[in-house]
């Protein structure tokens, strides 16, 4: 059993900075990919970042390239999500996900957190 625990979300003005944390426990092998999604409301999920298990390689949608970054932390199975220069339209709840498979295919997560809200509003 995998789980996944989100922090960090909350609002943020336009132009203002986040950082989301994903921390996952249970049985996680080291060769593992995790992954940020998010889902605004009325729109599809979108595969926003993602971060090898080696952590030497890392996704990023196009809408966030320039802005946000994946990255891992120092304690194990942590991975952040940092998120500069916001925009309203960043607004969604962020999700953490985790494969053991492919990491760079979206389909491939499988295992997934609750979510944390992030609002970007002035």
């Amino acid at each position: 059993q995998v789980q996944l625990v989100e922090s960090g979300g909350g609002l943020v003005q336009p132009g203002g900075s986040r950082r989301l944390s994903c921390v996952a426990s249970g049985r996680i092998f080291s060769s593992h990919g995790t992954a940020w999604f998010r889902q605004a409301p009325g729109k599809e999920r979108e595969f926003v970042a993602a971060l090898s298990w080696s952590g030497t390689s890392t996704y990023l949608a196009d809408s966030v390239k320039g802005r946000f970054a994946v990255s891992a932390g120092d304690a194990e199975n942590t991975v952040y999500l940092q998120m500069d220069s916001l925009r309203p339209e960043d607004t969604a709840i962020y999700y953490c996900a985790i494969t053991f498979a492919n990491w760079a295919r979206a389909d491939d997560y499988n295992y997934w957190g609750q979510g944390t809200q992030v609002t970007v509003t002035s």
